[in-house]
């Protein structure tokens, strides 16, 4: 008896961390230290030492049931991005610059190539982001997952000087409200997606073309989180006045938009403001969804909510412009009961 014959392959993880090493070595920055393989991941403080008050910012979050869509496609080299955009956006929405990044990958049985192909989301998301891949953890665990299977999250960290943290603490009726286009679905609602595709959810249907999404379902569903980082550091760095930021993530615009909002204002959103991808629609008419429902799950084509000045309004939307994001002018702040309404 060995651990092999347990379920537990060590020699497969060693594989595993030698194909990942090409690609974590991609997201290297000049703070970290150690290299790869240490037993923790090592960050020079050097990267903000010369702020007035730094603040640490951190956000640990997973993918979810999308991964059941990467299963049946047996495609796993942009689910780690996925994993990267669900923390590094959150700690962007305050303002922050993520720093580095940690993945933990639990599996029914550790297949090196594809812990390798994930591992390369992961850095390619970490490269989108400029946050380092400093560390991770790949757990097999025979018996408790099918071997097919695994589950994937992570852990970001950044920073912020305390001056320059976005707060809402300074929104006020009239402050302009920009929504940035999401690339789809993201990673959020996919239990609801999976029910209303559950006829589609074999290689055969998730292969099918449909017009109307200019591709197949599969691809179109499976597309990566979108990373907003660059694009909120282009808009802090126009001088722009960024008084409030919302990742529209699980909840929607109903449950997300209220939190970046502060009492006695409301943020009025008109859904006609900008193109909703064909994949809600085609969701809602095939899944007979109530259009509150749909706004309540899913992002509906808008990642990011940003509140700024009215008189930046011009200056923030070049700024996402430049860093290659769509911007849309989708609202405003009005005087209210703190909250959101959607016309």
């Amino acid at each position: 008896m060995d651990y092999k014959n347990s379920g537990v392959d060590i020699e497969a993880g060693y594989r595993s961390v030698e194909l990942m090493k090409q690609f974590v070595r991609g997201t290297m920055r000049p703070e970290v230290l150690g290299g790869i393989g240490g037993f923790s991941g090592a960050f020079s403080a050097k990267a903000f030492k010369d702020m007035e008050d730094p603040v640490l910012l951190s956000g640990t979050d997973g993918v979810g049931t999308k991964l059941k869509l990467a299963f049946v496609m047996n495609r796993h080299d942009t689910i780690g991005i996925d994993a990267v955009a669900m923390c590094v956006n959150d700690v962007a929405c305050a303002g922050g610059e993520p720093l580095f990044f940690l993945d933990y990958i639990a599996c029914g049985k550790n297949i090196p190539e594809k812990i390798a192909d994930i591992v390369k989301g992961v850095a390619e998301g970490c490269r989108q982001a400029g946050c380092a891949l400093i560390g991770g953890e790949t757990a097999e665990h025979p018996g408790l997952m099918p071997e097919e299977e695994y589950d994937i999250a992570g852990f970001s960290v950044g920073v912020v000087d305390r001056k320059n943290m976005i707060t809402g603490d300074r929104l006020a009726a009239g402050d302009v409200l920009i929504g940035m286009a999401s690339t789809g679905v993201h990673s959020n609602g996919f239990s609801l997606v999976r029910q209303v595709f559950r006829d589609e959810l074999t290689p055969e249907g998730l292969n099918t073309e449909y017009p109307e999404l200019g591709g197949k379902l599969g691809d179109v569903l499976l597309t990566p989180t979108r990373i907003y980082v660059k694009a909120l550091k282009a808009v802090r760095d126009s001088g722009a006045d960024l008084k409030a930021c919302s990742h529209i993530t699980g909840g929607g615009f109903y449950e997300n938009v209220p939190r970046m909002m502060k009492e006695g204002t409301k943020a009025v959103i008109r859904k006609d403001s900008y193109p909703v991808p064909p994949i809600f629609g085609l969701m809602q008419k095939k899944g007979n969804i109530d259009e509150k429902v749909m706004y309540n799950t899913f992002n509906m084509g808008i990642g990011m909510v940003l509140a700024v000045a009215a008189a930046d309004k011009d200056k923030a939307m070049e700024a996402i412009r430049s860093a290659g994001d769509t911007p849309y002018v989708i609202g405003e702040v009005v005087s209210g009961e703190k909250g959101v309404e959607l016309c």
